[in-house]
């Protein structure tokens, strides 16, 4: 499974902030992947995931928008009961810490996809790409 680069921005806490720094990444043909928004001390907090990093640092620093990129894991999971649970008890099995998760879309396939927080997202991603091959079979 990748690892992935977020964009964790703070935006003003009013009507239309999110619609402009979106259309902005639109129109520079940036695709969101995934998305968390969610108030916090006052403003908010957006968190996405895009398919294409490079565009989207640009258009932040064109917009004069205060943002950090981490680093996340990005997994597929099949929609089936427990899912979740087996990935989760992996990750906590090797003292992997899931800060916040959220989902999304795959880019190219539109297959939903869960983003994972965490202190070490090499490691993470490792374990559960072998989740991931344990569960399918591969």
């Amino acid at each position: 499974m990748p690892v992935n680069k977020e964009f964790a921005i703070r935006l003003e806490d009013q009507p239309g902030i999110l619609g402009k720094v979106c259309r902005a990444l639109a129109d520079r043909g940036v695709n969101l992947i995934a998305l968390q928004a969610m108030s916090c001390e006052g403003k908010n907090l957006v968190r996405m995931v895009v398919d294409n990093p490079t565009n989207a640092k640009s258009v932040l620093d064109s917009q004069h928008l205060t943002y950090t990129q981490t680093d996340v894991v990005q997994v597929r999971l099949a929609n089936r009961s427990g899912q979740l649970a087996r990935v989760a008890s992996k990750l906590g099995d090797s003292q992997i810490n899931i800060n916040y998760a959220y989902s999304g879309v795959e880019a190219g396939t539109n297959a939903p996809v869960l983003i994972f927080g965490v202190t070490d997202a090499s490691k993470a991603a490792t374990i559960v790409d072998q989740a991931a091959a344990s569960a399918s079979g591969r």
